[in-house]
């Protein structure tokens, strides 16, 4: 990194921790710190609400998902304009007419305490994971950047976190997440723009796009019923409109969001302007990903994207081993390279659309066996680089200034997401936990001071958090698989608290309780793609809570 882009970088972020931490440092009330005052225009709420989901994991996941399987993940957003329609109809009237802090106080007036309770206790655990792992995500760039050690980076940005979530709650998380948003969408863009000026200039964009079909990744939509494939139309549809309706419509980190909105038409008008937008904004990111693709069709890649992988595996005994597969993907390149140009060049028939898929197939294979070189090289270094690769490209193709401005957009939305998350769990933890248990009352200024103990507390565990994580298979997929652990069981209390009137309360306890381990026990042994746990675990959960109530009516007991 240039001089410029660290001046790029730190006056970016400078400025969004100092202005979230000026404009929101009043708090009069627990009312202004937890819902903003109830003044967010719609704008500001869709903003928001797009910022929350937009962490660093989508800029480094999605790109290396789009790089590695194609536009296919995009099936994975279908469902969510239709879970807006829901939200808008059914949970923001509802929210709004209680006029509750959280989304888990409106079951204790339908249910009771104890449900209140373990739905909000589902909630901090799955969201305590995944605010962790947003934080994890931008540690991983700026230790390949500054040959930093993780542990120590993922202090600094918990801490840069919090200092202005601490200081000005949700007011300061939806201001901030507006100028975050502008440098997002400005980065991406660029990012878009600079990747197509670097492809050969023969190669137009709609022949870069030709390249990526003929290597199978613009695919974007699979009609197919084969639970094999995580990702398809249907998953999309179903098993996305339950992860997204329980994720808008239960989750304190979204919820926080729109009850921030200054009427029910703005919280409306936010929440269609993100089930408008989100798809195409996702469906965008992919397309850099498949861009860069095509940019590597015609130059060189290494073997594995993590920096620290190759030097480790090339300092070994296994060196030499690494080596010729590395000369083996060099001719594989080349022929690659050679391959496309034919393509499009007016050799695109089926022989040469067949080649350049099996090179890709061959490539693949050789990418696996140097993840297990290094493996034997070093047992912990990791192997798993498909989060490597948009920083790679980055670090490496584009030009000064431009590489602090894509740093900030990743790290911007780690701070974006971060901020959300740990602003809903210390809500959550201070009004559905400490104050519902709390004898006695208190000053309002009790209540906010203990949000802001809870704040900094929670922000202190995702740290921890972060510095025991690891990349698993793909963070944007680890992120959505913790969620769907526990968002269709969660779904499922607040869909039977909506809709079947005659169920009560223990029966939906007990029910919650076996239907959390039942999904724990299914995703465990991998029984469907994680997306249907969505699906079965907000139908398991009614159809036990159901049969509990009607045994207990049978059996003449309370239910």
């Amino acid at each position: 990194m240039q001089q410029l882009d660290w001046i790029v970088l730190i006056t970016t972020l400078t400025f969004i921790v100092g202005y979230g931490s000026w404009v929101t440092r009043k708090n009069r009330n627990i009312d202004d710190y937890i819902r903003g005052g109830s003044s967010a225009k719609w704008w500001t709420i869709g903003l928001s609400v797009m910022a929350t989901q937009a962490s660093a994991i989508t800029f480094l996941s999605t790109t290396g998902q789009a790089f590695t399987d194609g536009m296919g993940f995009v099936q994975f957003y279908f469902g969510l304009p239709i879970a807006m329609v829901v939200i808008c109809l059914v949970f923001i009237p509802l929210y709004h007419k209680l006029k509750v802090f959280t989304a888990y106080e409106f079951l204790e007036n339908r249910f009771d305490l104890k449900t209140r309770t373990l739905t909000a206790i589902l909630f901090l655990i799955q969201r305590g994971l995944a605010a962790g792992i947003t934080i994890f995500a931008p540690a991983i760039i700026l230790s390949v950047v500054l040959e930093w050690p993780l542990v120590w980076l993922n202090i600094g940005i918990g801490l840069l976190v919090i200092i202005y979530t601490v200081t000005g709650g949700t007011k300061a998380v939806s201001v901030t997440q507006k100028q975050q948003m502008f440098v997002i969408f400005a980065g991406m863009f660029a990012a878009f723009f600079i990747t197509l000026d670097l492809i050969p200039e023969e190669i137009t964009f709609t022949n870069a796009l030709d390249i990526a079909g003929a290597s199978g990744k613009m695919e974007v939509l699979d009609f197919s019923f084969n639970l094999e494939n995580r990702y398809t139309f249907w998953s999309g549809i179903i098993g996305g409109s339950f992860l997204a309706l329980a994720y808008f419509g239960t989750d304190q980190s979204q919820v926080q969001r729109y009850l921030s909105g200054k009427s029910v038409k703005e919280m409306r008008w936010g929440m269609i302007f993100n089930g408008l937008l989100k798809v195409p904004m996702q469906f965008f990111i992919l397309l850099v990903g498949v861009m860069v693709f095509v940019f590597y069709q015609f130059n060189p890649t290494p073997l594995n994207f993590n920096p620290v992988a190759e030097e480790v595996v090339l300092s070994s005994e296994y060196a030499d081993e690494y080596r010729t597969l590395q000369e083996q993907l060099n001719l594989l390149e080349k022929e690659k390279a050679e391959r496309s140009l034919a393509f499009v060049n007016g050799d695109n028939n089926e022989t040469t659309k067949a080649r350049l898929l099996q090179i890709n197939i061959e490539e693949k294979k050789l990418r696996a066996e140097a993840k297990t070189i290094i493996s034997k090289a070093d047992e912990e270094v990791e192997t798993n680089d498909r989060d490597y690769m948009f920083i790679t490209f980055i670090l490496n193709n584009l030009p000064k200034g431009l590489i602090g401005l894509l740093l900030a957009v990743i790290l911007s939305a780690a701070m974006s997401s971060t901020a959300s998350e740990i602003n809903a769990l210390a809500t959550i933890t201070s009004i559905d936990l400490y104050k519902r248990n709390l004898k006695g009352a208190k000053e309002d200024h009790h209540y906010v001071n203990s949000t802001k103990l809870f704040t900094l507390i929670w922000g202190i565990l995702a740290i921890i958090v972060a510095c025991f994580a690891s990349l698993a298979e793909n963070l944007i997929q680890l992120v959505n698989i913790i969620g769907s652990i526990f968002y269709g069981n969660v779904l499922g209390i607040f869909l039977l608290a909506f809709f079947v009137r005659y169920v009560k309360a223990r029966a939906v306890f007990t029910a919650a309780i076996i239907t959390q381990l039942i999904v724990v026990v299914g995703w465990w042994f991998d029984w469907m793609p994680y997306l249907w746990l969505n699906l079965f675990g907000c139908a398991l959960v009614m159809l036990i809570a159901v049969v509990l109530q009607g045994f207990a009516r049978k059996h003449g007991t309370a239910g």
